[in-house]
């Protein structure tokens, strides 16, 4: 009998919401992998998914997706009439 080792990836989903309350998810580690949902669970469900198509796809990046270190937020002071 052959046992696998399954890897645990770790990687990192970005969230935004749009104008219509949908929520846009991404994985930047793989291109166009993108995906949404009217609520957050199912955004990342929908992109689980995704992500599981583009791991067959594009197998060699899988080695390199463990590189993911973390995320910064920056505020940055814009004059509001450049809005």
């Amino acid at each position: 009998m052959k046992i696998s080792e399954n890897k645990i990836l770790h990687l990192p989903i970005l969230v935004k919401q749009d104008e219509d309350n949908y929520y846009i998810v991404s994985c930047p580690v793989f291109k166009g992998c993108h995906s949404y949902g009217s609520t957050i669970e199912k955004a990342l469900g929908n992109i689980k998914e995704v992500i599981e198509i583009c791991i067959e796809e594009d197998k060699e990046r899988v080695a390199e997706a463990n590189r993911f270190v973390g995320f910064r937020e920056m505020q940055i002071s814009i004059n509001s009439a450049a809005i």
